[in-house]
């Protein structure tokens, strides 16, 4: 099996702004190039964060308390901030969830995407060059009007492609794609997981895709983390994922996934009760309190048991028969 480009090992990440919040809870991750990987959980379960974490972009406030981010084996963490500078854009992208707040709005797109390519040494030319081919690469059907265009002037769905666009421009070998089609319609959401399909058949790199979108998973992805209050709950295989879940908290996403249902329902199913509070988080499972399934022995720290090679589980019942 090939090197990881990134490894995520244990990662503590605390919130210090309104008490000490745990958002990151020994969250571990490995992706490698060729690979798409899916990371998906609640609003609130630490997704943004980790993604943050993997270009070190978190707010003044978060303390990155133990763990490492490894790029190629190098910890990005304790890089100097030129050097990790250096990384953000040419070695690891991220499309932002939101298209509407990621261009500057006084500036056309032209400018900000021949800006993205500073650390190239190529000419205007030659950069001006490669934006209009990237353009055309996300499915803008003008790339010369495009770049003579501000922001306000593209729809949320134009404008998420140009992100897309704006991210590949150095050509990456870690892009990580941050709830891509959370402000988009159905429609637009539709074409944006088309087009990033499209787009890792050409793509040598690593990809993140961070969701709470089943469908998006089940579309893209090759191995899935689930996450839940700051801890990856469980690791698969996307077949292994959606076909046998081991974990309680992963088997009740797919319950509540639209997708999931064969006849028509006047109630959609929910997950009872709320995430934990992570200021003062439990010492047991995370999940036991909103858990179907939970026993006395989940007020203990649950083990991360091994199912297969390709998936893990944390969780005390994660050994039985699914």
């Amino acid at each position: 099996m090939t090197q990881p480009l990134l490894e995520i090992d244990a990662l503590n990440v605390t919130y210090t702004d309104h008490g000490k919040l745990a958002a990151l809870r020994g969250a571990s991750l490995t992706a490698r190039a060729g690979e798409v990987i899916g990371i998906v959980g609640e609003s609130g379960c630490g997704k943004s964060t980790l993604a943050a974490s993997v270009i070190n972009l978190l707010p003044q406030a978060a303390q990155v308390t133990s763990g490492a981010v490894r790029y190629k084996g190098a910890d990005i963490l304790t890089l100097p901030p030129e050097a990790q500078r250096s990384l953000r854009g040419q070695d690891i992208a991220m499309i932002f969830q939101d298209p509407m707040t990621a261009f500057n709005p006084v500036l056309t797109i032209g400018a900000q995407l021949l800006d993205f390519q500073h650390a190239s040494p190529a000419s205007r030319a030659e950069k001006l060059a490669r934006a209009r081919t990237l353009l055309s690469r996300v499915g803008m059907p003008d790339p010369d009007l495009t770049l003579r265009r501000y922001p306000h002037q593209l729809s949320g769905g134009m404008r998420q492609r140009v992100a897309i666009a704006a991210a590949l421009l150095m050509n990456p070998t870690i892009l990580v794609a941050d709830e891509p089609t959370t402000a988009l319609d159905v429609t637009m959401e539709a074409q944006i997981i088309h087009l990033l399909r499209d787009l890792r058949r050409d793509y040598q790199g690593a990809i993140l895709v961070i969701t709470h979108h089943l469908g998006v998973v089940a579309e893209l992805c090759d191995r899935v983390y689930v996450m839940y209050a700051g801890e990856v709950v469980e690791e698969a295989l996307v077949d292994d994922l959606f076909h046998a879940p081991r974990h309680p908290y992963t088997q009740a996403l797919i319950a509540c996934d639209p997708g999931h249902f064969t006849d028509a329902t006047p109630i959609l199913p929910t997950i009872p009760g709320r995430l934990p509070d992570l200021r003062n988080p439990p010492t047991g499972c995370a999940f036991a309190a909103r858990c179907p399934l939970a026993e006395p022995i989940c007020a203990n720290p649950p083990p991360r048991v091994e199912i297969s090679p390709t998936q893990t589980a944390l969780c005390h019942k994660a050994g039985g028969r699914p």
